[in-house]
């Protein structure tokens, strides 16, 4: 070997091998999810995949670090390489790919998935276990080389994940972003090999054995177990901290990798704290080390999520991060010390290393699809929180009987009185978790919602004042009220836009205010309506003023990604197809704002057909609507885009809306004096004219919204330009 002979070169090159690996993961989840929809069903198959792969990967690099004649770092060069060489082919081969699957069922999404991203993770999980069974040859010590190892790589890909959130995503897109990836991967691989090569049949001589070397200290079936709890334990937390995260931040894009990033953080600075211990070789001591970091990573874990809700009434809720990081910290610290005790350095680590971690992944993918698939569909958020500290402390209980320690009643009298006060002070911890999450510093104490519905889609709530809110942000009011509600002139004017919309596809259900106006339009007499949400669904069956439209005849309610769905039925055509979509800085917003999504919708529409779709006042969704479409119009927040010219008419909708009738009663009397100024206020809403883009209830015309937005951006599925500017 040439170079320097200390492995400090290695960690700083596992650290940047890191960044690239988590950044992959990122944009080909967003790809992936882009192509088979987010709903629940196929982010669990994406990250399912995911997994599965890493773990894959890790046997294999296992099995090749078991060679005698193998050069380990070259191969781990070249291993980077064919990670960067795929990288910068991916996002080709993934729309290549969408083309023929797109719409397939969530069996058939994980299999196409898995195909695709099998290649490059196995080869990301292969990495480890190649570097450790590098470094115990040389220190004989497995505990500190995973330690190490496991900090420099998970530091690497938390700093990715803040870099993504905060940089990469909004200045460089997902193709800037994955060129980045490749050029970090490439850099490692040529260092690797140039630096740390040696030649062929040349082997270091192994390290002398030591007081500080590793042995078998631990049953390795038992270190399989304890690894695959730690890693369940470990993700049912992160499915619970994202849970309440992206609420606080009203679904934030940034969310994710921001919880993400704090608890890979977290992991890091566990295993390098871990690596400390390995110093020893006392078993009891590093048993009982193991049974104490389960038993206060749960505690923390359970106690960060009320004094998240409490913390967000004071600051912004990145500054709870550390929470998580904390809880994270002392699970991930596990990971290192089981290898320590269950791996024997005298042999070859790679292969021990490699099973210990695949049992991790499985552990870690049972922890996310149980609570965030299964779970979260049957119990509350304070439920699953409880379990999962129930199952930490019974975990630790048991690792502590296993080590022999002393008192073995008073251990677990202990474990039950603390299981006791999680228990019973969980109602008042979690009892207004969600109100202080939402509301902030505006929350006073005695603030109620009066509905709340938890699925693993999400959770929706109502205030006192009909207010729904969907993810901790804003989706309407639970009224079709025209007198007293400004905002139902939106629905109720696609007469005014569309001169006969028969068919009609509503792409979002909410709290079924739009569904109920569009099925009980006197000229509709077919309509879809696609919800990703079923939780929303819940709620319409407990307001009277919606609850009908679960009958309604015209209309069929499809529970799925309105994209997906799109894409399975792109042979559709209808004569208008609405969106109520979602803040335009929400996470995934780009899927319905994109050029990609229109140009499909575009493909849906009959002759004269219109999409009516809502920017949140975006000026990149209305510069990219009024730059893909000949003819448009904006209506407050809405636009109204169509290849034919739109046949702007008040006097038809005047007619149509004296026909309107809602559960039997009109919804404007003709021989009401107030139901008739009411009309005449509404037509003067449509006739008002907006250059600037803020009246909430204007029209401005094509040619002024060009003018107004000319300095943004149009919006594609690459550069998701309005997710990451807020």
């Amino acid at each position: 070997m040439t170079g320097n002979n200390t492995p400090r070169g290695l960690f700083f090159l596992f650290f940047i091998s890191g960044f690239p690996a988590l950044l992959y993961q990122v944009i080909w989840q967003r790809t992936l999810f882009s192509i088979f929809g987010v709903n629940i069903e196929s982010v669990t198959v994406v990250v399912t995949a995911f997994m599965l792969g890493l773990g894959l990967g890790s046997t294999f690099g296992g099995w090749l670090s078991a060679r005698p004649s193998l050069a380990r770092l070259t191969v781990f060069g070249l291993v980077e390489l064919a990670i960067a060489a795929f990288g910068l082919v991916s996002l080709r081969l993934f729309h290549w790919v969408a083309g023929f699957t797109a719409g397939v069922s969530a069996f058939e999404t994980f299999w196409v998935t898995f195909v695709l991203v099998l290649l490059p993770t196995i080869l990301m999980g292969a990495t480890l276990p190649l570097l450790v069974a590098e470094l115990v040859h040389r220190s004989g010590n497995v505990g500190r080389a995973v330690g190490m190892l496991y900090f420099a790589n998970t530091l690497g890909s938390a700093v990715a994940c803040f870099a993504a959130a905060l940089l990469t995503m909004r200045y460089l897109g997902m193709s800037g972003s994955i060129l980045l990836a490749a050029a970090c991967n490439v850099t490692v691989g040529l260092s690797t090999l140039l630096l740390y090569r040696r030649p062929a049949g040349v082997r270091l001589p192994a390290v002398a054995v030591n007081e500080t070397a590793s042995q078998q200290l631990l049953p390795f079936s038992a270190g399989l177990a304890i690894a695959a709890i730690s890693g369940f334990i470990s993700l049912g937390y992160e499915i619970v901290f994202y849970r309440v995260y992206s609420f606080a931040s009203g679904g934030s894009p940034r969310c994710f990798s921001f919880v993400l990033g704090a608890f890979l953080t977290g992991i890091a600075f566990g295993s390098l704290g871990a690596r400390h211990l390995c110093k020893t070789a006392e078993s009891r001591v590093l048993i009982r080390s193991i049974a104490a970091l389960v038993l206060l990573g749960n505690v923390v874990g359970f106690l960060s999520v009320p004094v998240l809700a409490w913390a967000v009434q004071y600051a912004s809720y990145e500054f709870t991060l550390p929470l998580a990081a904390v809880a994270a910290g002392l699970l991930g610290a596990t990971f290192p010390l089981v290898c320590h005790i269950s791996v024997d350095s005298h042999g070859n680590a790679g292969p021990g290393l490699s099973y210990l971690y695949l049992s991790n992944i499985v552990g870690s993918a049972a922890g996310s699809f149980l609570m965030g698939y299964v779970l979260m569909d049957l119990l509350s958020l304070r439920a699953i929180a409880v379990l999962l500290a129930g199952f930490g402390i019974a975990t630790a209980l048991v690792i502590l009987t296993a080590a022999g320690s002393g008192g073995k009643v008073k251990v677990w009298a202990a474990g039950f009185a603390a299981f006791a006060i999680v228990y019973l002070s969980a109602p008042s911890l979690f009892g207004t978790l969600y109100e202080r999450l939402l509301f902030k510093d505006e929350y006073e104490t005695g603030m109620k919602f009066t509905d709340i519905v938890e699925t693993r889609s999400g959770v929706v709530t109502v205030d006192s004042d009909r207010l729904l809110y969907g993810g901790g942000a804003r989706d309407g009011v639970l009224t079709t009220q025209l007198l007293t509600e400004d905002n139902c002139i939106r629905p109720f004017s696609l007469s005014f836009i569309h001169p006969s919309p028969k068919d009609v596809l509503l792409v979002g259900v909410a709290g079924g205010a739009w569904s109920q106006i569009v099925a009980n339009h006197p000229q509709v007499e077919r309509a879809i309506a696609v919800e990703i949400n079923p939780g929303y669904l819940e709620i319409i069956r407990r307001y009277p003023e919606v609850a009908s439209l679960l009958k309604n005849p015209k209309l069929q309610i499809v529970v799925d990604d309105g994209r997906r769905w799109m894409a399975a039925n792109s042979t559709r055509k209808f004569d208008a197809i609405l969106m109520d979509t979602v803040q335009h800085w929400r996470s995934n917003a780009t899927n319905l704002l994109s050029v990609e999504m229109l140009t499909m919708a575009r493909g849906m529409l009959k002759p004269g057909g219109v999409i009516y779709y809502n920017t949140t006042y975006s000026d990149d969704a209305q510069l990219t609507g009024v730059t893909l479409f000949a003819n448009a119009i904006r209506f407050g927040p809405f636009l109204a885009v169509s290849e034919m010219p739109l046949l702007l008419d008040e006097a038809r909708w005047r007619r149509i809306m004296m026909q309107y009738k809602l559960d039997g009663h009109a919804v404007l009397d003709a021989k009401d004096p107030a139901a008739l100024r009411r009309l005449e206020q509404l037509a003067g809403y449509l006739r008002q004219e907006d250059s600037t883009g803020s009246l909430h209830l204007a029209v401005e015309l094509r040619e002024s919204i060009q003018r107004r937005t000319a300095y943004a951006r149009i919006i594609t599925d690459d550069n998701m330009a309005s997710e990451w500017k807020k």
